[in-house]
């Protein structure tokens, strides 16, 4: 995994271009069954893979908190939702919610995550290759394929099985 870990800036470099046309096409014509094969190719290299021996998203980017994940946080430890954007949270240039640094505050060295019943969900949902309407994300899609391994084989493997 460190190896591939390792490789994937540059493997995500390289594929990009290709990566970003074949997305181009996927916009203009979605096929009839996609959310159901992201689906399927998202819970197999899911299931080859472990989030826990990587866990480079918590350790290279932050997920946008919205106010609901403020509010379930804050419960969590027991403190004003105040204190916990003081403590934890900064405001981006887009105006959202996201952590003042990274890695992760609540990333463990085990790769554990502290807050995991609680977590944001856009941790919950990334890197977000099983999500309805997948062809709406391909921007965010390009970026997360050069932070998750998994999200990166979810792509190439879309590239080849659905051919446009």
């Amino acid at each position: 995994m460190e190896d591939f870990l390792k490789d994937l800036p540059h493997l995500a470099k390289d594929k990009h271009k290709s990566q970003k046309e074949y997305f181009k096409r996927l916009k203009k014509k979605p096929p009839k069954h996609l959310d159901q094969t992201m689906q399927s190719l998202h819970e197999e290299v899911f299931e080859e893979g472990d989030c826990l021996s990587c866990a480079n998203c918590c350790k290279t980017t932050g997920p946008l908190f919205t106010n609901k994940d403020i509010e379930r946080l804050s419960k969590h430890f027991r403190i004003k939702p105040s204190v916990f954007i003081e403590r934890y949270l900064r405001i981006d240039e887009d105006n959202d919610y996201v952590l003042q640094s990274v890695p992760c505050p609540f990333l463990g060295e085990d790769h554990y995550c502290s807050v995991y019943d609680v977590r944001p969900k856009a941790c919950a949902e990334f890197p977000h290759t099983n999500r309805k309407k997948f062809q709406q994300i391909t921007n965010l899609t390009l970026k997360n394929v050069e932070i998750c391994p998994a999200a990166f084989k979810v792509v190439e493997r879309m590239m080849e099985t659905i051919k446009l």
